[in-house]
């Protein structure tokens, strides 16, 4: 008689095991074994949570059963695993199964999937397979089955006009159970933000609004006690014009400064406003032919609603156009600043050789414009919605056996359920985002519509995107640590994902013919981003190059550029004058009127200080037990070709963070955010 010995891990999740029964069916090419009751209720083999007494952390539990058959059951295609309700639906985590055959062989059948509610479960083993590869109609019949019920579970939503289109689910507890948080209660973000205020030591001050700071020292008490590095070196030196200027380069945003050939007829700046700046001997317009004037320019916030949620403070946003220049040391330094797009005797351009208050404001506003569209465009559109997309698509269109979905889930992983966390409680009507921030109340909804009219899938491929803004030459920015280190891990992520993509298409003519892959792409464009002709995303996929740039943008948005936007928010934004959420007076209007007092009045109030300083605490901080770029624990890969090509992409991440360490020793400003060792896989904070 026929024996097959199988192992089931239950995996490290919390919960992990049940008080249900659950049942398991070999299915072979030749037959089926009975069901194998592998646990029932008050025998509990798959103990619930079990922890590690060395870690203390939860651990995976290993369960081996024999299974008799009368006849060799052939090729083993499928295990079905079943649960049946006890008393209450108790949700069971299973992580893999494996199958030793009367040959002796093993087969590993990847899960990593909560088994819920009477359901059953069919698994394939881990060879990954394109369509082409499936011959038999029962194969073909359960990959079909697996997507249909995918798409009834991840339908698609608009939850504003001009969003992309995000998960049909209005809360977390509503989402399908394998891409909710294993503790909901770790991404609330009314409980985090407060958490964070009463660590910070803020909390004092968090319900006084209105009540105004005594001046830049007075935001100490709420700075002293979370210093760190770079925050610090901020506070000392954020009203220097070098740091205005580095920022625009490495810090928290540095994707929205480019070279300025010549100058917007909107912003009339001439030779003799700037010319006692130039350091070289030429005039402004000899300087911009030369490559020396960037400029950035915040023209997205104009006419913006500001947040008028509190009628007991009027708060305000600005438009600024900034003109920098790169002096004799190769440092980017402001020489011109207007506070909005139309020209007038109201709209004065503002210069360093002014008065020390006024450019001190106009520099605040530009550093307060540039937090507003850093955080909604920079950071929730361009990473969290987009990744988003890119999941719900992967989810509809890519079975558990195609390759691709192996490939991309790991940087899929708990985005779309942040993301819903984010619309129920941080940006929907009445959220966290109007408690302290200018563009609350409906502003960062315009701003999202306006990005992505805007939006293209070049502005997505990294090297594209720095060469398309005029920066790519080390030669003329040579401290552009964000582009120099992106341009690596873009490269390392590339070389993966072309290894990947090797070993199961072996022509342009495998491609265009993966019609799995062909609906995901269309999926993404079409339904996901509404279509837009302007977008240049792809309906469809030709070549091998093509998809190898594809996924590496679907692998480097969700990991690299979402480190790059993210993790510095605390760095440079918790010493506020330096990131103002918002601003309680308007742009001064004409020279000479700027007083300390007015500058501080301009600034946010105590409570909402504190409430945007537990913010950029909160979004700066890993999750626990964090798996990062490269680290794929969840082995949906069985091939020995994947994981080695998964071996040589971890020795050029740690290469690559080598480099940097080495690079930033010594340096009062180290640039670490995308040191791969620093990079999240997915976003999912």
């Amino acid at each position: 008689m026929p024996l097959y010995t199988v192992t089931v891990s239950t995996g490290s999740q919390w919960f992990a095991g049940t008080d249900d029964y659950i049942y398991m069916t070999l299915v072979g090419s030749e037959g089926c074994s009975e069901k194998t009751l592998l646990d029932k209720p008050l025998y509990n083999d798959f103990e619930r949570g079990a922890v590690s007494v060395q870690s203390g952390c939860p651990r995976a539990e290993v369960d081996t059963y024999d299974v008799n058959v009368l006849e060799d059951l052939g090729e083993i295609l499928f295990v079905k695993i079943e649960k049946r309700k006890y008393w209450m639906h108790d949700d069971w985590y299973c992580k893999y199964i494996t199958v030793k055959t009367p040959a002796g062989d093993y087969i590993e059948f990847p899960c990593y999937r909560w088994v819920t509610d009477e359901k059953e479960i069919v698994l394939r083993d881990g060879k990954a397979r394109l369509p082409r590869d499936d011959k038999t109609q029962l194969v073909k019949q359960h990959r079909r089955k697996e997507l249909e019920e995918r798409q009834k579970l991840y339908r698609w939503k608009e939850w504003h006009p001009g969003f992309p289109l995000s998960i049909d689910a209005n809360a977390h507890k509503d989402l399908p159970r394998d891409i909710q948080f294993d503790s909901e209660k770790g991404v609330d973000f009314i409980l985090n933000y407060t958490k964070a205020m009463e660590n910070l030591y803020v909390n004092r001050f968090m319900h006084m609004f209105q009540s105004s700071w005594s001046d830049f020292a007075d935001f100490e008490k709420i700075f002293v006690r979370i210093s760190n590095t770079i925050s610090e070196y901020v506070m000392q030196h954020w009203q220097e014009d070098f740091m205005f200027g580095y920022q625009f380069l490495n810090g928290c945003n540095p994707v929205i400064f480019k070279k300025c050939s010549t100058l917007p007829t909107n912003f009339p700046v001439t030779n003799e406003m700037v010319e006692s700046c130039l350091e070289r001997n030429m005039t402004l317009e000899e300087e911009l032919k030369e490559g020396n004037i960037y400029i950035a320019n915040f023209e997205i916030l104009h006419e913006v609603s500001a947040n008028c949620t509190d009628p007991c403070t009027i708060q305000y946003l600005a438009a600024p156009l900034c003109l920098l220049y790169k002096n004799l040391e190769n440092k980017i330094i402001p020489i011109a600043i207007q506070l909005g797009q139309i020209p007038s005797e109201t709209n004065p351009i503002f210069l360093s050789t002014d008065a020390k208050y006024d450019w001190l404001l106009a520099k605040i506003w530009v550093r307060s414009a540039d937090f507003h569209v850093h955080q909604t465009v920079s950071h929730l559109l361009r990473t969290h919605l987009i990744s988003e997309v890119f999941g719900i698509a992967m989810y509809r269109q890519l079975p558990s056996v195609h390759p691709l979905f192996k490939l991309i889930l790991p940087h899929v992983k708990f985005t779309i359920a942040i993301n819903t966390k984010a619309r129920e409680q941080l940006i929907c009507e009445c959220g966290l985002f109007d408690k302290a921030n200018a563009t609350g109340g409906g502003g960062h909804v315009q701003l999202v519509q306006r990005a992505m009219k805007n939006l293209t899938f070049s502005s997505l491929c990294f090297p594209e995107e720095i060469k398309n803004r005029g920066v790519d030459s080390k030669e003329d920015l040579p401290y552009y640590y964000y582009r120099d280190d992106g341009i690596k891990v873009w490269e390392a992520v590339k070389s993966f994902v072309a290894d990947v993509v090797e070993i199961y298409y072996d022509s342009d003519e495998t491609v265009q013919t993966d019609v799995e892959l062909q609906a995901f792409v269309k999926d993404v464009c079409v339904f996901g981003l509404k279509d837009n002709e302007h977008s240049g995303f792809p309906k469809t996929i030709s070549t091998i190059d093509q998809l190898n740039e594809y996924l590496t943008v679907v692998v480097f948005t969700a990991s690299a550029q979402h480190a790059a936007v993210n993790f510095g928010q605390y760095d440079w934004c918790s010493w506020i004058p330096n990131s103002p959420p918002t601003m309680r007076r308007p742009p001064p209007e004409e020279k000479g009127m700027v007083t300390i007092e007015y500058i501080i009045e301009s600034l946010p109030d105590r409570g909402r200080s504190c409430w945007h300083l537990g913010a950029v605490w909160a979004l700066s901080q890993f999750q626990e037990n964090e798996l990062f770029l490269g680290m794929y624990t969840d082995e949906h890969f069985t091939e020995k070709q994947v994981k080695q090509a998964t071996v040589n992409f971890r020795k050029k991440l740690d290469e690559i963070t080598s480099l940097i360490k080495e690079r930033n020793k010594n340096k009062k400003l180290p640039y670490y955010y995308l040191s791969p060792d620093r990079i999240p896989n997915s976003v999912a904070v």
